[in-house]
């Protein structure tokens, strides 16, 4: 089961369809990745996890957001002034 989880989240090459974004507007849903990503990674990061299973929410948010906004919000993970909360 493991294993067949590995694999597609390797395969996928971009973002699914989730029936919590209905809309086309995909702003809440690029959002939402990103606070995804980091809050699996500080996870997986506190736990001795293996942070390889947050990159399918990084590949997600990276490919539905303006690569503006990507860097802007790395800039301000970076910083730690990142509006989102954990």
């Amino acid at each position: 089961m493991a294993e067949d989880t590995k694999t597609n989240i390797k395969n996928d090459r971009t973002a699914p369809s989730v029936t919590r974004f209905p809309n086309q507007n995909q702003t809440r849903n690029c959002w939402q990745n990103n606070l995804d990503f980091h809050c699996w990674e500080k996870a997986m990061n506190a736990n001795g996890g293996d942070v390889s299973v947050c990159q399918w929410y990084q590949r997600v948010y990276k490919s539905l957001c303006p690569i503006s906004w990507v860097s802007t919000w790395d800039d301000r993970w970076a910083e730690g002034t990142f509006p989102g909360k954990i």
